[in-house]
């Protein structure tokens, strides 16, 4: 079950995915990667957000971050997963949709 603060950090990470001045159909680097291009900036700030989460965590252990810190970057980390898990499931729920149909 999702919080509404969960739901609100899911929709400000999408909103730094995708800038303001976009428009619909547009993508966000004006290129024509369309979906998958979208789909690979978030999976490259995903992974960037674990190593971030990672180095937070080293230098807790060595005494030179802030536990609230890392606390904050975990929990986002957490939401970038939830984020991720239910777009993989809706992804494939489509995919199931499609293969179902009669030619």
């Amino acid at each position: 079950m999702s919080t509404p603060i969960a739901a609100a950090n899911a929709y400000a990470s999408l909103a730094r995915l995708v800038p303001a001045s976009a428009t619909p159909g547009e993508t966000p680097s004006g290129e024509g990667g369309g979906f998958g291009a979208l789909l690979q900036g978030a999976l490259d700030k995903f992974v960037a957000q674990g190593h971030e989460v990672d180095a937070k965590s080293v230098q807790l252990a060595a005494g030179k971050a802030d536990l609230v810190d890392v606390v904050t970057a975990v929990a986002e980390s957490e939401v970038a997963v939830g984020t991720l898990v239910a777009v993989r499931d809706k992804v494939l729920a489509a995919y199931e949709e499609i293969m179902h149909m009669p030619i």
